[in-house]
């Protein structure tokens, strides 16, 4: 159990964030849902409540500076000054690299990279003043490459370099910084992924479990205990690290 930190978790309307979301706040977190429309984060601010934990959702597109540092100051003032960040808000813009466009490109890179960027510029002022803080990304093993994932595998690597750097520079003020990447999750962006090569969502994670060694696919909840441990105190002497959470061992 914590002493009721606040946490903050981008992209947490659905899927991983969402599952991240509601096991921090099981853990004793005050937990802010953010996604790029607030009506968007009502269920798993609604499932949060439900179950007993103290949580508000805030709409913002964490690609955008005064977005970001707005949404922060309504977290400060309805839930406390957050020491603990978990940058999940990703997008998909899937293309060969022939057929990609700058606005492909920019938009994967935009939310992914450039919004960890942002949220962690404007939460680790507060970290570093509590002398305690926690840091997550989420990566991906697209890190690796990704056949017609060019922004995306680009946008995951950096990510992972983006980690390690936090890690260097917070380190100092009892800060860590970790990175998970996860495997095949089953989640409304693997859908995404398996029309776009006109599969059924089932078929698709059906085939993907045959080369997972412990033969079966992620669920978000997987992802969520990874993230209870990275932010808990038992992990204070964890950082820097990328963690595939992907049934299997990954280079």
């Amino acid at each position: 159990m914590t002493d009721n930190r606040t946490a903050i978790v981008t992209g947490a309307g659905r899927g991983i964030g969402a599952a991240i979301a509601e096991r921090l706040a099981a853990d004793g977190n005050k937990v802010a849902v953010i996604d790029l429309r607030a009506a968007d984060t009502t269920a798993t601010v609604d499932r949060i409540v439900a179950a007993g934990g103290d949580a508000i959702g805030v709409g913002a597109d964490v690609a955008d500076s005064d977005a970001v540092e707005t949404a922060v100051q309504r977290i400060v003032a309805d839930l406390g000054k957050p020491t603990i960040l978990i940058n999940n808000a990703g997008i998909l813009r899937d293309n060969l690299l022939f057929k990609m466009t700058d606005d492909d490109w920019d938009a994967v890179i935009g939310v992914h990279l450039r919004g960890a960027f942002l949220m962690s510029r404007a939460v680790q002022k507060f970290q570093v003043e509590a002398k305690w803080g926690r840091i997550v990304n989420l990566s991906s093993i697209s890190a690796l490459g990704n056949r017609g994932q060019a922004n995306y595998a680009a946008a995951k690597a950096g990510i992972q370099g983006f980690t390690k750097t936090l890690a260097i520079e917070l380190g100092r003020y009892n800060v860590t910084a970790n990175a998970i990447a996860p495997g095949m999750i089953a989640t409304d962006m693997l859908r995404e992924t398996a029309a776009r090569i006109g599969m059924s969502f089932e078929d698709f994670m059906t085939a993907a479990a045959k080369e997972i060694p412990v033969g079966r696919w992620g669920e978000p909840e997987d992802i969520a205990a990874a993230a209870s441990f990275f932010v808990s105190d038992e992990a204070s002497f964890v950082s820097g690290q990328v963690l595939y959470v992907a049934g299997g061992p990954k280079s």
